[in-house]
């Protein structure tokens, strides 16, 4: 299943990631239009991202999850395949409240990807299973 966003967060995704494939970096108005559509998340996901805070897990069957390691100390798992985190965050303001359309951790995957700065670790199915069936337990 592909990510569904926003037509104007796809093509600011697309042309960061342009812009980081041409100059190795982001031009200032890409930061501002994340500052203007995400707010302090923004920042806050930036942050994640300079602290190399995700990682990719693959296995070999193609499963791929993200974890994040978040400010608080806390790792929430990521499907970005499916617009989805592990967090209270992503629980409450974006599921319960629609009030966003990403919490800081999810946001911070789309910018790794887009910054590839993302840590890779590869895992065996049963690996990453066990990964999953954790992070379920830890549920409240």
């Amino acid at each position: 299943m592909a990510v569904v966003l926003p037509a104007v967060v796809e093509q600011l995704l697309s042309e960061m990631a342009a812009a980081v494939q041409e100059s190795a970096q982001i031009p200032d108005e890409y930061l501002l239009s994340l500052k203007f559509l995400f707010g302090s998340s923004a920042t806050q996901a930036l942050d994640l991202v300079d602290r190399q805070s995700i990682t990719l897990i693959s296995s070999p069957s193609g499963r791929r999850v993200y974890q994040v390691l978040g400010s608080s100390g806390k790792t929430y798992t990521c499907l970005a395949s499916c617009h989805y985190c592990s967090c209270p965050a992503f629980a409450f303001s974006v599921l319960r409240k629609s009030d966003s359309i990403l919490c800081k951790h999810l946001l911070a995957v789309y910018l790794s990807q887009v910054m590839r700065t993302c840590q890779q670790l590869s895992v065996s199915d049963k690996q990453l299973t066990d990964i999953l069936l954790m992070e379920k337990k830890q549920e409240p």
